[in-house]
């Protein structure tokens, strides 16, 4: 459920930080630097980012993330199946970026936002519920209010093979606050039984927060994923001489 909000930010915040060259060859033109890496700074030229980074940079083979893509998800959970497919999650582009620090000795980058997601897309479930036995298929839309994720990302540096250095990504890690609330439209969940269908829907919203860390962390984990790969193709195609400003350390 949380799928687009995370983590889809890491890309242009990174991307923010390292561009510090107007006269990059590569590096989009709406990134603006920053000559240092206070937060200040970097929340701004962020903010500033974000809106046309979520477009896409298909020159650099750099998917949209603003709608963010899944084409199938298939989630095993206790009890039950549930698969997503054909969704998309809208939003990114107007998430609110509430702070940004880098720490370029340390090899550590820090991101909190918090964004309103919504998702929309088909779906099957088969199995069990919480108390509720399952077996529906059809559309689900999920909105989630004013959710809060803090990215924790350990950084590296490598050169390619023309000897070029790059930025790169060692590892992440993430905590999600689900926000102000979670709202849930999902139709069909018993085939040919509307009432009951809408009797469980009814609780899923009552219930929200119990029903949304019940299955919520694989989309999680799913989206960081796709989210930190679509960054490493960014800078796999622009080396550091065309986006850093501030030196990089020795490595």
């Amino acid at each position: 459920m949380r799928v687009g909000i995370v983590l889809n930010l890491a890309v242009p915040v990174l991307a923010t930080l390292l561009v510090g060259d107007c006269t990059a060859k590569i590096a989009p033109d709406f990134i603006r630097p920053c000559n240092t890496t206070e937060p200040a700074c970097l929340i701004k030229a962020t903010r500033d980012a974000i809106p046309e980074f979520s477009k896409g940079l298909p020159e650099l083979g750099v998917p949209a993330l603003d709608p963010f893509v899944i084409d199938q998800l298939p989630i095993q959970l206790p009890g039950i199946k549930v698969t997503f497919h054909e969704g998309k999650a809208t939003g990114l582009r107007k998430c609110e970026v509430r702070n940004v620090e880098a720490f370029l000795e340390k090899n550590i980058f820090n991101l909190e936002v918090k964004c309103n997601i919504t998702i929309k897309g088909k779906y099957t479930a088969v199995g069990r519920l919480l108390l509720f036995p399952i077996n529906g298929e059809g559309d689900s839309k999920i909105k989630i209010i004013n959710s809060i994720i803090a990215l924790n990302i350990k950084t590296k540096y490598y050169k390619d093979s023309e000897g070029r250095d790059h930025f790169g990504i060692k590892s992440y890690k993430y905590t999600f606050d689900y926000g102000e609330r979670i709202i849930y439209t999902i139709n069909n969940l018993f085939k040919g039984n509307p009432e009951l269908s809408n009797t469980v829907l009814q609780f899923l919203n009552e219930n929200w927060r119990i029903v949304t860390e019940e299955f919520g962390q694989p989309v999680v984990d799913y989206a960081l994923n796709v989210t930190i790969s679509t960054a490493k193709k960014f800078f796999d195609a622009v080396p550091i001489d065309e986006l850093l400003y501030v030196p990089i350390p020795k490595y």
